[in-house]
């Protein structure tokens, strides 16, 4: 699944135990995805859905489509940048699977993402000051729109998760913040 399932939220913190979802396209895809998934559970069988957040890598994924644009100095916020980027180092995601695979207390959705989302203008900021290039250029909303449709949503609105389930449990993540994350992939 993916942190997509609760939709379009605001700056509050968002956790497992949250129900107020929005019913648009990114929270039903999901939902589907999840009920699939919980067909299989039994009093044998424990069923863990992980609401997956962006995965930040070296070579592939989100990261590496933002990349070009920042390293030429044409990065920045999309669309006000106040929306929530709750993302997850690539090496944590592994542990995190494996640490919930082990630990049977585990079950229903978890969040996998890091314990401390940004907004989208703190994430720019944050690649920007890594890569030793500006972030002031915006991407405008419109632009985006007329580009991407109804996808521009997926980048104009966002939230703040955090993996409030995995954190009870004990599990530690080695790249919590932004900044020691990016450092890690990028230098």
């Amino acid at each position: 699944s993916a942190i997509g399932f609760y939709g379009r939220q605001d700056n509050t913190p968002i956790d497992e135990s949250f129900t107020a979802v929005t019913p648009e396209f990114s929270h039903k895809l999901c939902a589907q995805w999840e009920q699939a998934a919980y067909a299989a559970q039994s009093a044998n069988t424990r069923v863990c859905t992980l609401r997956t957040g962006i995965v930040l890598a070296k070579q592939a994924g989100a990261l590496a489509k933002m990349l070009p644009p920042f390293k030429l100095g044409l990065g920045g916020p999309i669309g006000s940048g106040e929306q929530g980027m709750s993302w997850i180092h690539i090496d944590d995601m592994v542990q995190l699977i494996l640490f919930v695979l082990v630990t049977m207390e585990l079950s229903g959705p978890i969040n996998a993402t890091a314990p401390y989302p940004v907004s989208n203008k703190e994430f720019s900021s944050q690649l920007g000051k890594v890569l030793g290039r500006p972030t002031f250029i915006p991407m405008p909303s419109l632009l985006l729109k007329l580009a991407m449709g109804e996808m521009a949503d997926l980048l104009l609105y966002g939230q703040f998760v955090v993996p409030n389930k995995v954190l009870a449990q004990q599990f530690s993540f080695n790249y919590p913040t932004l900044p020691k994350a990016l450092e890690n992939l990028l230098t």
